[in-house]
C-alpha cells in the first residue's frame, strides 16, 4: 500500500513512517520543516526512513494545494499528523495555529477528495476536553468549551473531517492522543525539557502546585492504536467516522513525573515554582473503552518503564542536548 504521512519528520510521524516501512508499505512523508524546533532534530528523526528505498520525502506545506497536487497519484491512505503543536505557544500565535491546523487540514481533505482517497486517519488531541469535570474522558463527553487556541483548532479538525465523511463518504478515524512520550519526543515537551535541565544542573519550572495530572502514553502504545485504526478502515466496507481516545487510562501528576525522572537520572531536582499557565488543563485522563472494543487496543507500558526507554535514547543521542 502507498501511504501519505504528514508531519513525517516529527516525533510521532517519524515513528509511524518507520513502522509502515518495516511492514513493507511505500511511504510518502510530507513535512514543512517549520521552525517550531530545530531542523536538525527532525532530520535525525528521519535517518532510518531515508535509508529505505520505499520512502520518499516531500518538503511542503499542507496549506499549499499546488504542492499537494504534485504528490504521487497512487496514494491509497492518509495519516495526517502535521500540525502546529503546543498549548502555550498557540496563545501567543492563534492566527498561525488556525491557519496551519484548520486551513491546512481542510486543504488536505479537499486534495484527498479529488484523489478519491477514502481512508483518512487524523491526529486530534486530549486538549479538546478542556477542563471537563467528568473523568476519565469519554468520546461521548461534551467538547464545546476548549480553553486554548490549540484545543479549538483540534476540535475544528474533527468537525472538518466529519463534514467530508458526511458529504463525500470519506472514512475517517480521528484519534485523540493523550500526552505521547518516548524516544524522539519533541524538545519542548516536559519530559524532554526537564531531562535536559536536570542534566545541565538547572532548576525545573513547575507551573502551579504540581498536582496537575497527565495521561502519559508511551509511543509504542500509540503506534498500536494507529495500526488498529488502519485495520478498522481497511476492513470496513461502508464509510465510517470515528473519534477514539488513545491513552494509557492512568494519570501521573506533575510532581510524580519530576520525581520519577529525577530518580531515574540520579539527579536531585531543584524546583522553580511558577504560577499556573493560561490554557493548561487540570488533568487529562482517557477512557479507552471504545479503543479496546473497536481497535483491539491494549496499552501495556508503565510510566517508569517508558521514562527509562526515553532516557536510553536521550543519553545516547546529540538530539538530547
Amino acid at each position: 500500500m502507498v501511504i501519505l504521512v504528514t508531519g513525517a519528520a516529527g516525533f510521532l510521524g517519524s515513528h509511524v513512517a518507520d513502522l509502515l516501512l518495516a511492514q513493507g508499505h511505500r511511504v510518502i512523508g510530507l513535512d514543512s520543516f517549520d521552525d517550531f524546533y530545530p531542523r536538525a532534530v527532525k532530520e535525525a528523526n528521519l535517518l532510518k526512513a531515508k535509508a529505505m528505498d520505499s520512502f520518499d520525502l516531500v518538503e511542503a506545506d499542507i496549506r499549499d494545494r499546488a504542492s499537494l497536487d504534485r504528490l504521487p497519484t497512487d496514494i491509497q491512505q492518509v495519516i495526517h499528523l502535521a500540525a502546529r503543536a503546543g498549548v502555550r505557544p498557540s496563545i501567543e500565535h492563534p492566527n498561525l495555529y488556525a491557519s496551519v491546523n484548520i486551513e491546512g487540514t481542510w486543504s488536505l481533505l479537499e486534495w484527498a477528495r479529488t484523489q478519491s482517497i477514502k481512508d483518512f486517519i487524523v491526529a486530534s488531541s486530549s486538549s479538546v476536553y478542556g477542563n471537563s469535570a467528568k473523568a476519565p474522558f469519554s468520546e461521548s463527553h461534551f467538547v464545546g468549551e476548549p480553553i486554548s487556541p490549540y484545543a479549538a483548532t483540534k476540535r475544528a479538525t474533527e468537525l472538518a473531517c466529519h463534514t467530508h465523511f458526511h458529504l463525500y463518504e470519506m472514512s475517517v478515524v480521528a484519534l485523540r492522543f493523550f500526552t505521547i512520550y518516548g524516544p524522539r519526543q519533541r524538545p519542548d515537551l516536559a519530559i524532554h525539557k526537564f531531562a535536559r535541565l536536570l542534566r545541565e544542573g538547572r532548576p525545573l519550572p513547575m507551573f502551579g502546585n504540581g498536582k496537575t495530572a497527565r495521561d502519559y502514553t508511551y509511543i509504542e502504545d500509540i503506534l498500536q492504536g494507529i495500526e488498529g485504526a488502519r485495520g478498522l478502515l481497511e476492513s470496513s466496507s461502508d464509510p465510517r467516522f470515528e473519534i477514539i481516545n488513545l491513552g494509557e487510562s492512568r494519570t501521573v501528576t506533575l510532581s510524580e513525573m519530576i520525581e520519577t525522572l529525577s530518580e531515574e537520572m540520579g539527579i536531585r531536582a531543584e524546583i522553580d515554582q511558577l504560577p499556573s499557565q493560561p490554557g493548561d488543563v487540570r488533568q487529562t485522563y482517557a477512557d479507552i473503552t471504545k479503543a479496546q472494543e473497536v481497535l483491539g487496543y491494549d496499552p501495556r507500558w508503565e510510566f517508569r518503564d517508558g521514562v527509562r526507554m526515553f532516557l536510553n535514547w536521550f543519553e545516547g543521542t546529540r538530539e538530547g542536548l
